[in-house]
């Protein structure tokens, strides 16, 4: 099939590379002329693993392409991808102006019939916004082309979205016509081969379904810090008691690791997104506000710490931190527990030595460029150096199982702040050191 990709950020370039893979034609289209320059040289802009193999692969095999001119890029095409951002808003409600601007425009560029399918994360209702806009432009040219919307929301983890991709658990469909339906499954049929994941709605359940999964995981997450919490402050200990629940089917493994609160991209948004929905719908979702109220807290947990260790004035005292990224396999930095316990130690006069494998760049131009007093350093064990303490805040498979003599050795006190629980099990106390986890001290 021939594809058009609009959006080359996380989901827009994932998704274009990996339909490319399947050996269909994608353009990815992107107003940021710099961004396409960067493509073009193989320059890939995002990290995810896999990702920048498979585009270079794919635009020598000429499966994939780059532009900025979407009249061009649409001339052919089947099916349109929008897959731009939707940022909050001031209310926490998505902002829509990007994928309605785009709407507007294939409205007026778009020749021949078209599925256009809304891939970015969008409220419920989004979809008849985007009808209404291209029929508007439509309606001014005094053409008449049949179209159809469809909903085809993401389920991708940064660090796992290849593979999540080419090998789904469910694709979820929203349409209004046969037609979409059936060229929906022709273009989805060699990801699901192996079994029959393709999940066909009604567009409206098809973007509330997206919301629903993001604030289920959320609602996990939150829910064991909770529980983290409270084991602190009886005596539990919160990891026996996350295997004790786990192995219940019902209730499972996946998301009830204790830690310092989730970030990115998705859950913070979307939890927000879909309380501001209710709202506007005429109801309170309590639920879903505590699931945000407590992960907010929770950001804080590590930062509280270790002011409770050292005093709340940190002059003087100096921080050696382990993970800027939210989670491992991405450098996505949105929200992520570093920035909060970073900000909380300088304000109170301490410096922080960090390192991260893939999040660095992030951290100084972006999302900590004017904090002052934080310092970037090349290697794990050399942010330990006259270092009063190590922070461990992304669970990197380097930091697993690291040098507990070298860290000793460096460190000016052996103390550990351990914001994912990720060393319950090495006995550190026995060895000598402070050991302060979640749930825990």
């Amino acid at each position: 099939m021939k594809l058009t990709v609009i959006g080359t950020g996380y989901v827009g370039l994932v998704s274009g590379t990996c339909f490319s893979e399947m050996g269909n034609k994608v353009t990815c289209v992107d107003i940021d002329q710099e961004k396409i320059n960067k493509l073009h040289q193989g320059i890939i802009p995002i990290y995810e693993p896999g990702l920048e193999k498979m585009v270079l692969k794919n635009v020598e095999k000429k499966n994939l392409f780059f532009t900025t001119k979407l009249e061009e890029a649409i001339k052919e095409a089947e099916i349109v991808f929008i897959a731009v951002g939707t940022p909050m808003g001031e209310d926490g409600s998505a902002d829509l102006q990007y994928v309605l601007a785009v709407a507007k425009e294939i409205g007026q560029k778009m020749n021949h019939r078209l599925i256009i399918v809304d891939k970015s994360t969008v409220p419920v209702g989004t979809a008849d916004k985007v009808k209404a806009a291209i029929q508007t432009e439509l309606d001014k040219r005094n053409v008449t082309i049949e179209f159809d919307v469809v909903s085809n929301p993401e389920f991708l983890k940064e660090g796992d979205a290849i593979n999540d991709f080419m090998k789904p658990d469910r694709v979820v469909i929203g349409a209004e016509s046969e037609y979409a339906f059936e060229k929906m499954r022709q273009l989805y049929t060699p990801f699901t081969m192996s079994h029959e994941r393709f999940i066909a709605m009604d567009v409206r359940s098809a973007e509330m379904t997206k919301y629903a999964a993001n604030a289920m995981l959320a609602t996990k997450i939150s829910f064991m810090n909770e529980m983290a919490n409270i084991c602190e402050r009886v005596g539990a200990d919160v990891n026996n008691v996350r295997v004790g629940i786990g192995s219940d089917a019902r209730i499972g493994y996946s998301f009830i690791y204790p830690g310092a609160g989730y970030g990115g991209s998705c859950f913070p948004k979307d939890v927000k997104a879909l309380k501001k929905i209710a709202e506007e719908n005429g109801y309170e979702a309590h639920l879903i506000k505590s699931v945000e109220e407590v992960n907010n807290r929770q950001k804080y947990v590590i930062a509280e710490k270790i002011i409770k260790r050292f005093g709340e004035n940190l002059t003087g005292k100096t921080f050696g931190l382990w993970g800027l990224a939210f989670k491992p396999g991405t450098d996505d930095m949105r929200e992520a527990p570093a920035i909060y316990v970073v900000k909380e130690l300088v304000k109170r006069g301490a410096k922080v030595q960090a390192y991260d494998p893939k999040a660095m760049e992030e951290a100084q131009h972006f999302y900590l460029k004017d904090v002052e007093g934080v310092a970037y350093k090349n290697a794990k064990y050399e942010v330990l150096v006259d270092a009063d303490a190590l922070i461990l805040l992304t669970e990197w498979k380097e930091f697993r199982s690291p040098d507990f003599s070298e860290i000793e050795k460096q460190l000016k006190t052996s103390v550990i702040f351990d914001g994912r629980n990720q060393y319950n099990s090495y006995g550190l106390e026995e060895r000598g050191f402070e050991y302060y986890q979640i749930g825990k001290n």
